[in-house]
């Protein structure tokens, strides 16, 4: 096995003798939800980059290349006593991606956004340069500057994040709410209780469901949601439940939240000729993916005539505003299943210094996550109901991800990312413009 060390000079050297012009990674795997056009941009293969090199549960830090998948860091930090602080859902994810993406997950109450969690960065630059960024070094701007970025500043090939111990077991409640205030409010309480994990789904107007986790030592049964079973289901049909601490984490991959439905994969029948090595989030997106390329259902839909458009987004709002967005939401786009989950900053100083993905440290925000297509007879103009979103997000003073499409116009687009901030950042450390811009990637789908 390559050291990291030789695999960073090879890499390097590799980027140096590229033609001049773009370049983009080249990846086994990718959670971005955005159909891009072809670019011409050179290919920069970095998927060797991902072994853990070193589990410190002592000092509660794990030191890990950025091509990472968090199937890989859990196996690994699990086998010390520990996990990452922030998780996100997919096996897939990879951990240098939920930091230049946004990575979210029901410890995030208390520990903050995966970014929130690193300590130390290796950052491969368009120009093949490698530069270690920390939050008090002379690349701060750039440890700061990276999180939402999504490999326009560069790449991540090495970090060092934040761990907490674990025990055994979670023991999970399942606690209905009626109200849509009362349940915001209830997240808002639950936030200072003595719990490790919180989120929550909506099935239907007036039909809350707030989940609150507990690591524990012992359990007295252990559910398993990894084959037949679906999790999602059983936030309905359970008040509380046990699993282990593994498949707590993985709970939502097994059925991508809900997502399988679209592919009849919550079919009993169906599910058995999947196999449990089959029924995971990885595999839908091969089908997703697969299905873009051949456009079976655009096929179908237009033989149909059904126009659809995609709805495939995360935001951000704060908290005392999520009733009046969750309220736009049923009115408007209409999807349920949601996602909830809070969000509240760690104190460890560093709050509020995250240029491209502003948040308020004093305030507490609600992930709404929402992820399916919406169908109907008439044709309307392009992202008409993720533009109603955005605008939405905008008034109510929250943020969206970018890791799916958006509709900005640029002007706006930059007034919501700090242009300004960005811009200097690229100036700095992409100069030559190796690496697409961000308004380019996420909008323009480059």
């Amino acid at each position: 096995m390559e050291s990291y060390e030789e695999k960073q000079e090879r890499l390097t050297a590799k980027l140096r003798q590229n033609q001049p012009g773009p370049v983009r990674l080249e990846k086994s795997t990718s959670n971005l939800f955005r159909h891009r056009g072809g670019s011409g941009a050179q290919k920069l293969d970095v998927t060797n980059f991902n072994n853990v090199i070193r589990v410190d549960s002592v000092n509660q830090i794990v030191e890990t290349e950025g091509m990472t998948t968090y199937a890989t860091l859990v196996d690994a930090t699990l086998r010390e006593g520990c996990m990452p602080a922030i998780v996100p859902q997919l096996k897939s994810i990879t951990i240098g991606g939920a930091v230049s993406g946004v990575g979210i997950e029901s410890s995030s109450f208390q520990h903050g956004l995966v970014h929130e969690t690193v300590t130390e960065m290796d950052v491969l630059l368009g120009d093949g340069e490698i530069i270690n960024c920390t939050a008090s070094n002379e690349h701060k701007n750039l440890f700061f500057g990276l999180p939402n970025s999504y490999g326009t500043l560069g790449y991540i090939l090495k970090l060092k994040a934040r761990t907490i111990p674990v025990k055994p077991y979670v023991h999970i409640r399942h606690i209905r709410v009626t109200d849509s205030e009362k349940f915001f409010s209830e997240i808002d309480q639950w936030c200072s209780e003595r719990v490790d994990f919180i989120d929550g789904a909506v099935f239907e107007k007036g039909e809350h469901y707030l989940t609150v986790g507990k690591f524990v030592d012992v359990a007295p049964y252990v559910s398993d949601y990894t084959y037949l079973n679906i999790f999602y289901r059983s936030i309905q049909e359970k008040n509380e439940d046990y699993l282990t601490v593994k498949d707590y984490l993985w709970r939502w991959d097994t059925d991508w939240f809900w997502c399988s439905r679209n592919l009849c994969a919550e079919n009993p029948i169906v599910r058995r000729i999947l196999g449990r090595k089959r029924l995971n989030s990885i595999t839908y997106q091969k089908v997703m993916r697969w299905n873009t390329r051949v456009g079976m259902t655009r096929i179908i839909n237009k033989y149909l005539g059904v126009h659809t458009e995609s709805v495939i987004q995360d935001v951000d709002i704060p908290i005392q505003n999520a009733p009046r967005f969750l309220d736009f939401f049923h009115r408007e786009i209409g999807m349920r299943p949601i996602w909830i989950c809070p969000v509240s900053h760690p104190n460890t100083g560093l709050q509020n210094n995250y240029p491209l993905f502003p948040l308020n440290p004093a305030t507490r925000y609600i992930n709404f996550g929402f992820w399916g297509v919406i169908r109907g007879q008439e044709k309307l103009s392009e992202g008409y109901y993720n533009r109603k979103i955005e605008k939405m997000v905008a008034e109510l003073h929250g943020i969206k991800s970018l890791y799916s499409s958006s509709y900005y116009p640029e002007e706006e687009f930059w007034g919501l990312y700090n242009g300004n901030k960005y811009q200097s950042l690229k100036q700095r450390y992409d100069p030559d413009a190796r690496l697409h811009n961000l308004y380019q990637k996420s909008v323009l789908r480059q």
